[in-house]
């Protein structure tokens, strides 16, 4: 008896698998729908944008892009969670959305689990400005300021539990002011209100503030990172402006619904690394100050690293946001 019930759970997982690798090879049939946590015009969203349409090329289908903001990306995700698992909903995600999150929203509908990865499909720099009229005109005259208006300095941020807010959380806790942080539904509207005047600077990604700072609209502080980009050669790295200890090197990666069949994945790895991999991306990425992964980089196995890294990483350095 129990042997015929192996045999039929054996010709049931063969028969399932059979069924999995016959819809792979179809896949896809029809549009795809990837899904972006923050509002249009941020750096996940420009990101999503570049990398989208190449792969739309690589798959012979069209990616739409479904921007879903709110709380921090874990709206978006939800949402991803909930889908069906046939590679026909996606989403790109980051350190905020995919890792810190759990540790700002404990009580989540979704866990780490509820998503496998893709790819990893960029690498971004985080950098602090400042609207252009502020009185401090170096990163030593900001903190000085800072520190001689405690709670007084406001810096925007796509949401708590993006990559943004980590930005700013890793800055004020480098430089150990005290700022007070102003959460958006998206990079875009922070950056907005700071040219605008209506705060003081924001926390963002070089992809969607280096333009800014070029047109003098906003002004550069610093880039958490160990070179200068050269969308912005004169902003000095931390080390330069007297902060070593700010590190702001963030990643972006595509996740699908928990169940999705591995050879879908594989197909959706493929075409993401063919993506990243053409002059157009290239291109796209140079001007935003953006690094594609290394050719070790793509795998979906090391974004799955990358994300158990960081929730443990967030963890400990966001324990006192949970529950707030």
């Amino acid at each position: 008896m129990i042997s015929f019930v192996l045999k039929r759970l054996s010709v049931a997982i063969a028969a399932l698998a059979f069924a999995g690798a016959a819809f792979a090879q179809d896949f896809p049939k029809r549009p795809i729908t990837m899904i972006v946590p923050f509002a249009a015009g941020g750096t996940s969203d420009v990101i999503a944008r570049t990398v989208a349409e190449q792969m739309g090329i690589a798959l012979g289908q069209t990616i739409v892009i479904e921007n879903v903001a709110g709380a921090g990306g874990s709206t978006a995700l939800a949402r991803a969670s909930r889908a069906e698992p046939d590679g026909y909903t996606i989403a790109i995600g980051n350190a905020g959305t995919n890792a810190a999150t759990y540790t700002i929203y404990p009580k989540l509908p979704f866990t780490p689990d509820s998503f496998v990865p893709i790819a990893m499909v960029a690498k971004t720099f985080g950098i602090v400005a400042v609207r252009k009229d502020f009185p401090a005109k170096d990163l030593k005259e900001f903190i000085a300021y800072a520190k001689a208006n405690p709670g007084k300095i406001n810096l925007g941020h796509a949401g708590v539990g993006s990559s943004n807010y980590l930005i700013c959380k890793s800055f004020v806790t480098a430089a150990g002011i005290d700022a007070t942080l102003v959460g958006y539904r998206g990079a875009a509207p922070a950056l907005t209100d700071a040219i605008g005047g209506q705060i003081d600077g924001v926390c963002d990604a070089a992809a969607s503030v280096s333009q800014s700072i070029n047109e003098k609209l906003v002004r550069g502080l610093v880039v958490g990172s160990t070179v200068r980009l050269a969308t912005v050669p004169e902003l000095p790295t931390s080390a330069e402006a007297g902060l070593p200890e700010f590190e702001a090197q963030g990643w972006n990666g595509l996740f699908a619904p928990k169940g999705t069949p591995q050879a879908v994945i594989a197909k959706l790895n493929a075409a993401a690394r063919t993506a990243v991999e053409t002059d157009a991306v290239k291109k796209r990425f140079a001007e935003l100050s953006t690094v594609a992964p290394d050719d070790n980089e793509h795998a979906p196995e090391l974004l799955q690293q990358l994300v158990t890294r960081d929730v443990e990483k967030y963890r400990k350095m966001l324990a006192d946001d949970a529950n707030k």
